[in-house]
């Protein structure tokens, strides 16, 4: 099973829509909107194509733009990594 850890996910974002040197991903911030953070939608689509390659968790594009948080992304990779096994 594919196990995505907040850094691992900081990482992934980092590469696929660049990183403002204000924003870090600390367990603090696992309910801060994603907008807030400075990531959009499609930086959001990016990361979740990312994932898939890397761990190999398969998102569809409706769930990831409903998701809002870290906490959400990582919720929802962990939920859809049990399902598929």
């Amino acid at each position: 099973m594919a196990v995505i850890t907040l850094h691992d996910l900081a990482g992934v974002l980092t590469e696929c829509a660049g990183a403002d040197e204000d924003v870090v991903l600390t367990p603090e911030s696992l309910d801060v909107a994603f907008t807030d953070l400075g990531y959009d939608s499609l930086a959001l689509l990016e990361t979740a194509a990312a994932v898939q390659q890397r761990y190999g968790v398969t998102l569809s594009d409706e769930e990831v733009t409903g998701i809002t948080t870290p906490r959400e992304f990582l919720d929802l990779v962990a939920r859809t990594a049990v399902q598929a096994a």
